[in-house]
């Protein structure tokens, strides 16, 4: 946002200089005052883009070696950049959103999931997930139809959703995301075996999604997973 700002105020002393300093008329001026725009805006967003990968990188040590915390203390003092770039509020939100959430923090992690970036898959599944605990399914359903549209190749976000209805007693429903999950991916064995399931009267296994299936915090861990280990979410 500030990127743009100041890129519109360099192409605007452009036209000056080039209408006044140059004599050009208003139409020969156009060509070079919107050079000047993208110069300055490319050279900006560069700058902030680096800074942003920087962070990210960071994060993501952070997440490998198992520092929560510390990976979230990084992605809240990235948010003054987000008034530099479009977009880098919603992600940054999502990336918080998705993390607070995997701690059981269901309160904070709402507002930072709500504020997040719509083709975020993993942070619309999530925010499915919280108002699946919350019993809001209206809610719970957009979000995760915007999960399923971004993420149309991630089994886990149509798996999720099917799990949520079929959780919440609506079988019809939880079959239908799974027939249109197929249709999506034809190759994929664990949705087939989720339809298969669902068409049967049983329960969906979400085992094959593991670890990130139980960052959703649906169902409960295994002992193998519950004795101190993390189940650390792995961002794209």
């Amino acid at each position: 946002m500030i990127n743009l700002a100041i890129s519109l105020l360099a192409a605007a002393a452009g036209l000056l200089v080039f209408r006044l300093g140059a004599h050009l008329s208003v139409l020969a001026a156009i060509l070079p005052t919107i050079g000047v725009f993208l110069v300055v805006f490319l050279l900006l967003n560069r700058r902030i883009s680096q800074r942003v990968q920087a962070l990210m990188a960071a994060v993501q040590k952070d997440l490998s070696a198992g520092r929560a915390e510390k990976a979230m203390e990084a992605l809240r003092a990235g948010f003054p950049l987000a008034r530099w770039q479009f977009l880098l509020g919603s992600q940054l939100n999502g990336a918080l959103g998705v993390l607070l959430y995997a701690k059981k923090e269901f309160d904070e992690a709402l507002p930072h999931l709500q504020r997040s970036f719509f083709r975020d898959w993993q942070a619309q599944a999530t925010l499915g997930a919280l108002y699946f605990q919350r019993k809001d399914y209206e809610k719970m359903a957009e979000a995760f139809e915007r999960a399923v549209k971004a993420g149309k190749n991630e089994g886990l976000s149509w798996s999720a959703y099917a799990y949520c209805w079929q959780k919440a007693g609506d079988h019809d429903k939880a079959q239908a995301v799974m027939a249109r999950a197929v249709e999506a991916n034809p190759s994929d064995d664990r949705l087939k075996s989720n339809l298969a399931a669902l068409q049967n009267k049983k329960k969906m296994k979400m085992r094959a999604y593991e670890p990130a299936w139980f960052q959703f915090h649906l169902e409960r861990l295994p002992p193998e997973l519950s004795g101190g280990k993390r189940v650390v979410w792995q961002r794209r």
